[in-house]
């Protein structure tokens, strides 16, 4: 794969991606039907209605057809207030059951060679939480490959969501972009070869205004990953003035927000090539920023707002900076991180996202200081009405695909948000951000029939969600699990969400044994060794 570099930032993708292994051809799943009917589930639409049920969901092939109030809770249903089943159709008793609009992740790179080199083992872990659209931000795999499995999955010849493939800018070009004319030509080209838009890194002020332009003049949509190597002369107010339609992370925000500076407090033997520098700092960078509900923080808000901007804050991927201990040792990774993604994982000066040279108490602080300012932004963004979604960035700094993406329910919770208002961003806004909302994102008559299915009410505790489930104590006094996604409906198929993560314990097994791997903590070395 050929990829020209606009900024050193984008480095990463050349060791991290590429030559992933494609996903088989399977055809598993159930249906779809030319009727399916979904009998007495408590309904989450994702449009931030309260929950309502015993409900009857009637789906024909791939779309839904029907949404039946079928009775009161705790009354028995009678059947000739039901949808009549035709034949041919199936019908699944899920009364107490709940459901929800399939999951979508706007940050989901698809594994890498020095991480997870398998595209099936990615693409199950995310259909196994109930995740049925990515947005792939940079095709780190290649356009080409992305492309086609897009096509697969749009075609259900693979087990994956569908995907929304966001190539890096420059990727591909035969020479170095360094005029704006070079800018448009390439945001042409890229449309041209299938791309459903841009994700950018920042590069020259000249350069990212005509590609944004360009970009918006096609009717494409973009995201920005706002690196400090960039970010003094360009922010995310300028993005988004340009044409930027959502941005990654928070990079370029705080940076709108000074008030007494142009350029972030670096000490004066700050290497951005050095990880530890660069997030060890960046942990430092909102309490530099204008102070919340300030008159300068208000004005930056108000203006995004005015914009229609998109924020895609993917609190998750950055939660091992505030408790490395707590990352490093979440419960999934023994049985479904795969031996090459763990050792990615670990302490090296090489390897992106694994800055834990000297990572302590001090970094730790920083960071849930940090956190708490960002989440008062993003919190604040969404009470007047701004656009927040849902994304993972999973594969790096010990977050794993499909579970950090509950994770990310979970801290979007944290920030402030009701349950109902996670569930939206999760679904709904992600549908609305990547131009989809006519199809996917809510459970409405005449959508695609992208649904999960959870036997616990997620609404009440999102760690159901969790493949692994949640901890629960009974009456009897046994502590057992509840919980894991039950079946993940995609296009009207049906998933055993369970059997694909028993699928992916199986990949991860195979590896291990291969290798005669066994998971060991940073520098705690067995005595065999």
């Amino acid at each position: 794969m050929k990829i020209i570099l606009t900024n050193l930032f984008t480095l990463y993708l050349v060791f991290s991606f590429a030559q992933v292994k494609e996903s088989p051809l399977l055809k598993e799943g159930e249906g779809p039907y030319s009727q399916l009917i979904l009998r007495g589930v408590n309904l989450i639409d994702g449009t931030g209605a309260p929950m309502r049920g015993p409900i009857d969901i009637v789906i024909e092939n791939n779309i839904i057809t029907g949404i039946h109030n079928v009775g009161y809770p705790g009354v028995v249903i009678k059947d000739s207030d039901r949808p009549k089943l035709k034949e041919g159709g199936r019908s699944i008793d899920l009364e107490g059951h709940y459901v929800l609009p399939g999951f979508i992740d706007m940050h989901g790179h698809i594994g890498g060679k020095t991480q997870a080199p398998d595209g099936e083992y990615v693409f199950k872990l995310w259909m196994a939480h109930g995740i049925t659209t990515v947005r792939d931000p940079a095709c780190g795999n290649g356009l080409d490959w992305v492309l086609k499995h897009k096509e697969l999955s749009k075609e259900n010849k693979i087990t994956a969501p569908r995907i929304f493939a966001y190539t890096s800018f420059g990727q591909g070009a035969e020479t170095p972009i360094s005029t704006p004319d070079q800018a448009k030509e390439w945001v042409r080209s890229n449309k041209v070869k299938g791309a459903d838009g841009i994700k950018f890194f920042g590069a020259a002020p000249e350069l990212m205004e005509a590609a944004l332009q360009e970009n918006k003049k096609l009717g494409l949509r973009s995201a920005c990953h706002h690196a400090q190597l960039a970010v003094t002369r360009w922010n995310v107010l300028n993005s988004a003035r340009a044409g930027l339609t959502s941005m990654e992370h928070w990079y370029g925000l705080p940076e709108a927000l000074f008030e007494d500076r142009i350029i972030q407090d670096y000490p004066a033997d700050y290497n951005y090539q050095n990880e530890q520098d660069r997030f060890g700092e960046a942990g430092r960078l909102w309490k530099q920023a204008a102070k919340p509900y300030s008159d300068h923080w208000n004005k930056v808000m108000e203006e995004l707002l005015e914009l229609d901007f998109t924020l895609d804050p993917t609190f998750n991927i950055y939660e091992a900076s505030r408790d490395l201990h707590r990352a490093r040792r979440a419960e999934w990774h023994e049985d479904y991180t795969l031996p090459s993604l763990w050792r990615f994982y670990l302490p090296s000066k090489i390897s992106h996202g694994s800055y834990w040279h000297n990572w302590g108490t001090e970094q730790e602080v920083n960071w849930r200081e940090n956190y708490n300012l960002w989440m008062t932004f993003v919190n604040e963004y969404k009470n007047r009405g701004g656009r927040v979604t849902t994304g993972s960035d999973s594969g790096f700094i010990f977050q794993l695909y499909g579970f950090a993406y509950i994770r990310e329910l979970e801290l979007l919770r944290e920030a402030g948000f009701h349950p109902l208002e996670v569930v939206m961003s999760a679904t709904l806004n992600g549908a609305e951000a990547l131009g989809a909302a006519d199809v996917i994102g809510s459970v409405e008559i005449g959508k695609y029939a992208d649904l999960v299915v959870v036997e616990e009410n997620p609404l009440a505790n999102f760690k159901v969600l969790y493949g692994t489930g949640a901890i629960k104590l009974t009456d009897d006094n046994e502590v057992v699990r509840v919980g894991g996604v039950k079946y993940t409906i995609k296009d009207g198929i049906v998933y055993d969400a369970k059997q694909l993560l028993n699928d992916v314990k199986s990949i991860v097994d195979k590896a291990k044994s291969e290798e005669e791997f066994e998971i060991e903590q940073p520098g705690m070395k067995s005595s065999e060794n």
